[in-house]
């Protein structure tokens, strides 16, 4: 059944109009990537309205193509400008930018654009391995189950956030308030609303996350004035000869044990939700140097310091999947809001997904499959002329951006208020950006309160009030909240075993 949904994916995808879906998808995601502050979260929000008219199918392609292709994009001005253009390319500039000073620019993004391809078809694959697992395993899952998985990711989120683990759980308790503002689903009271009737039926996905996400780092931008990459490029990136890109390629294959270590890792961290590319990108890197005979060369150029990251970086991807579509849980803020593309097109968040649209998660993993490839072969010929887009004056993008959001939600719904929504949510997603407040367990808590409410109603009718005996009566249901036990007590134990090392 999987093996004749995949082919029937990828033969979509040959067809004209989908295959250019997918293209515009992998343009888009090269070109936030390349911007500093941009990034993919910020293309999938932007398109979370275009995809309401699309095709199921055509919408999984042009995510796909945006997700597939940020992560390298975001390496180019790594490497030539030293200005990361999102957060998990951090990691590349340490030896990317100083190969770029040395003359072997063209030898840097080689290798970048190969470990990511490579590193996203591992993690990928790996994907489509777990997909009839999972399948087994949500059948099995009941009220009880989707409860407790819901508590497990706002706990692995919050304390996945070193060191801001009450910020974590005030920024989930706010995702929370908001996801039941609105009327009670059982109950039919109002909570929350102030006397807006705008407000009865919920806060809508789609304005809230353009609002949280595009439009607060536009905000940001505005604030921040100059260029995007002012501070990192100085200009000088621009004039760099891009040679050698072929020993780049060649690099990959010599040190594939590198590129395979950071694969295993980029999907193992993307599964757990909370951590994703940055996490990924670092402790790859940083256990590719720890490891390396030639580890005091590190940071002044190393190839192996360009391939780690990279490679870790697009396998999350494959592996951020794994409890979206199992579980409904979010392994990163891009496939949050990936989620609300899902329920634009009525794909209910959870284990349905798999069960009764298994066409369009192929189509997704085909989506990504293709564009890690398309995106790696497309940047390493447009490189130069992408990393032009960083000298763009933020005067002129904030209000393209600022102006593509807000028609995008004024158009799905006809409705000012979710105008006047994203606006406001845009403000609340700087104002957390300015207080180092994590956007992505508001994110979470947000899409999954109502999962969250449903469940535990649920539970209550079918115990008689009895929710905590019925849930230790049945097994998994233990190990779940024994998985949330240990993991609120994880910071704890952290923090004695690091006392005890010193002492």
């Amino acid at each position: 059944m999987g093996l004749d949904a995949l082919l029937e994916a990828f033969l979509a995808v040959l067809n004209g109009g989908s295959f250019l879906y997918l293209m515009t998808g992998v343009i888009l995601g090269l070109t936030f990537g390349v911007i500093p502050g941009l990034g993919g979260t910020t293309a999938l929000a932007l398109l979370i309205p275009v995809t309401y008219t699309l095709d199921p199918l055509n919408a999984m392609y042009l995510a796909g193509g945006v997700m597939g292709a940020t992560s390298f994009g975001g390496s180019i001005s790594a490497i030539l400008l030293n200005t990361p253009g999102t957060a998990p390319n951090a990691a590349t500039t340490f030896d990317g930018y100083p190969l770029a000073r040395q003359g072997k620019a063209g030898l840097a993004i080689g290798a970048a654009a190969t470990a990511s391809a490579l590193g996203g078809l591992i993690g990928l694959f790996t994907l489509l391995l777990f997909i009839p697992v999972a399948r087994e395993v949500v059948l099995s899952f009941g009220s009880s189950e989707f409860f407790l998985l819901t508590v497990l990711g706002l706990a692995a989120i919050a304390v996945s956030v070193k060191g801001k683990l009450l910020r974590g759980l005030i920024a989930a308790c706010i995702g929370l308030l908001i996801a039941f503002t609105g009327a009670n689903q059982f109950t039919g009271d109002t909570r929350f609303t102030g006397g807006i009737d705008y407000l009865w039926d919920g806060i809508p996905l789609v304005p809230a996350l353009t609002g949280l996400f595009a439009i607060s780092q536009m905000i940001e931008l505005a604030l921040k004035g100059g260029s995007v990459a002012e501070d990192g490029g100085r200009g000088e990136a621009v004039k760099m000869k891009i040679t050698g890109v072929g020993s780049g390629i060649l690099s990959v294959f010599q040190h594939w044990t590198v590129l395979l270590r950071g694969s295993i890792i980029g999907t193992v961290i993307g599964a757990v939700p909370g951590l994703g590319g940055t996490v990924a990108a670092f402790l790859s890197y940083s256990s590719t140097a720890q490891t390396a005979k030639d580890r005091d060369t590190f940071g002044t150029g190393n190839i192996k310091g360009v391939i780690a990251p990279e490679a870790a970086n697009n396998a999350k991807d494959g592996g951020s999947l794994i409890p979206t579509v199992a579980f409904g849980i979010p392994g990163s803020a891009e496939t949050a809001i990936f989620l609300a593309i899902l329920v634009l097109h009525g794909m209910e968040p959870g284990p349905t997904i798999l069960l009764q649209h298994e066409r369009e998660v192929y189509g997704l993993i085909v989506a990504l499959t293709v564009s890690a490839v398309t995106a790696s072969i497309i940047g390493l010929l447009l490189s130069r002329v992408l990393v032009l887009i960083t000298r763009i004056d933020v005067n002129i993008v904030v209000p393209v951006v600022v102006l593509l959001s807000l028609t995008g939600v004024y158009v799905l719904e006809g409705r000012m208020a979710d105008v006047l929504l994203a606006v406001a949510m845009g403000i609340l997603g700087y104002l957390m950006i300015r207080f180092d407040y994590p956007r992505l367990t508001l994110v979470i808590a947000f899409v999954l309160g109502e999962t969250a409410e449903r469940s535990f109603h649920q539970i209550r009718l079918i115990s008689d009030g009895e929710v905590f005996g019925y849930m230790l009566g049945r097994p998994i249901s233990v190990v779940l909240i024994v998985a949330i036990v240990i993991t609120f007590l994880l910071p704890t134990m952290r923090s004695a075993m690091a006392r005890r090392a010193g002492a």
